[in-house]
């Protein structure tokens, strides 16, 4: 994992986009954002348990594996949003990066490859995209069945009882 302050320039969100600013674990934990290196299958399974995630599937992004509508759900994916539970992530193959937004609503961009778990809070702003490769192999955990319901951001979503949660937890 390499976490660091995206440099905002234009260009395909693919590429690093690194200012050169780090931001190591500790600031993101303050963010609300939990980092795990784990090489070990089995220790999932046991972070899952400890945490009441008792779903989980797995998905590829890629052009191979998604074909004509790689790109356009691979920008989809990049539209800043948030989701009203926590978003578990275990790269299992390839890499990609989630951006967050720190408390000064700058991104913060976190690059994720094999045997990377992230867990974002419920109610934070971020975005995902695959790097340059094209290709992320992610297991995506849930603690009831699965779903992924992205709420794109707007000026109405801040009065979002999760948003709000977050906030008052992580941004005061």
């Amino acid at each position: 994992m390499k976490a660091y302050v995206f440099d905002n320039l234009p260009g395909d969100q693919r590429l690093p986009h690194d200012s050169g600013r780090e931001i190591d674990a500790d600031a993101l934990q303050r963010l609300g954002v939990l980092y795990y290196r784990i090489s070990d299958l089995a220790d999932v399974d046991k972070l899952a348990a400890d945490r009441g995630y008792r779903n989980r599937d797995e998905i590829k992004v890629s052009p191979a594996t998604m074909g004509d509508i790689y790109e356009t759900k691979v920008k989809s994916f990049f539209d800043e949003h948030l989701h009203e539970d926590e978003e578990i992530r275990y790269v299992r193959g390839g890499a990609g990066y989630f951006d967050v937004r720190d408390n000064t609503d700058e991104w913060v961009r976190i690059r994720l490859e094999k045997d990377d778990l992230i867990i974002l809070p419920a109610g934070i702003y971020h975005r995902f995209t695959t790097d340059e490769t094209n290709y992320t192999h992610a297991m995506r955990l849930f603690k009831d069945e699965p779903k992924w319901t992205p709420l794109n951001r707007s000026d109405d979503l801040d009065s979002n009882q999760f948003r709000q949660g977050y906030v008052s937890t992580f941004l005061t």
